[in-house]
């Protein structure tokens, strides 16, 4: 990698598996801090200022879920990855995961390679290339990709960081119909295992958030950008 090296936080309450996974992303090249539980990792966030965080769900004082939201309703971890960390395989766990702010799931056990596989996928989808257009202007929205920032007739919204992507993908091509699978390769890549329902949560928020709807559904297909 480079330039300076990506920062990652790890948050685990089991010590072998913060070992053996600091290893694997520190030998990728990896700057990696770790935490042994919830309210650990809240400080160990802000003083190390991580690119992504790992969040194992089940750790003792604050939980993953708490810890995603804490990190969410601050706004020097906009841009912040999370990774939620969890053994538990239900549809309403990631569902909440992904409402409180958080990216991607990884569900235990996992092998650490395939952990550090996933996450070199992601940064090399999210670096621009000098070929892409990085800033996007419809009419009074501004969507702009050096910064992760997404004005409305100049005020900021927050977005995280796969809400931005997806919204950035469907305006840079306004009318345009993207497909379900489609939108999940691009966003999320093919290393990542999601849903259609992790889909359909980030369109929710995006519209929440920005409080209007710049997205169409297009029944049994999938959405396209109109503003």
């Amino acid at each position: 990698m480079e330039g300076s090296p990506i920062k990652i936080l790890i948050a685990d309450d089991e010590p072998d598996i913060v070992e053996i996974i600091s290893f694997h992303l520190e030998k990728a090249g990896y700057l990696v801090a770790s935490a042994k539980d919830g309210s650990e990792a809240i400080e160990k966030a802000k003083q190390f200022q991580p690119d992504c965080i790992i969040l194992d769900i089940m750790m003792p004082k604050r939980n993953g879920f708490e810890v995603c939201e804490y990190l969410r309703s601050n706004k020097e971890f906009d841009k912040t990855f999370i990774v939620l960390l969890t053994a538990l395989n239900d549809e309403a766990s990631h569902i909440k995961g992904l409402e409180l702010g958080g990216d991607d799931f990884v569900n235990k056990p996992i092998s650490p390679k395939v952990l550090v596989s996933r996450i070199n996928a992601l940064y090399r989808r999210i670096q621009p290339t000098s070929s892409e257009k990085k800033i996007i202007q419809i009419k009074d929205l501004v969507i702009d990709a050096t910064q992760y920032k997404t004005t409305i007739n100049g005020e900021v919204f927050v977005l995280a960081k796969k809400e931005f992507e997806l919204l950035y993908l469907l305006a840079a091509q306004p009318g345009r119909v993207f497909l379900r699978n489609e939108i999940l390769s691009q966003v999320w890549g093919n290393d990542v295992i999601v849903g259609d329902r992790t889909i359909d949560v980030h369109v929710r928020k995006i519209r929440v958030k920005l409080g209007i709807d710049l997205i169409t559904t297009v029944k049994g297909v999938g959405y396209k950008f109109d503003y």
